[in-house]
């Protein structure tokens, strides 16, 4: 299989792979499985995608909304709780 990449993409892979430990082989493998993981994810949560998409339309139609610096705090708090925890 032959794969053509646009000349900017090719020089972002090449400055990661300067700068991490990886091959490109390995850079691109990598690449591919995380892809490959985001999209099986949302293909296994679309239901549950949509039903909260379609409460917080429901919700702004509604007049429902909420503050925006009440939104970051809680994508902060969301994020916090999301990564590993460090030593």
């Amino acid at each position: 299989m032959e794969i053509r990449l646009r000349p900017e993409l090719e020089e972002l892979i090449k400055q990661d792979v300067e700068r991490g430990s990886y091959h490109v082989d390995e850079f691109v493998e990598r690449a591919v499985s995380m892809l490959h993981e985001q999209e099986a994810w949302l293909a296994q949560n679309r239901a549950d995608i949509e039903a909260k998409i379609g409460d917080g339309y429901a919700a702004a139609q509604r007049g429902e909304l909420i503050d925006a610096d009440a939104v970051r705090s809680r994508l902060a708090e969301l994020k916090q709780s999301d990564e590993p925890q460090r030593e």
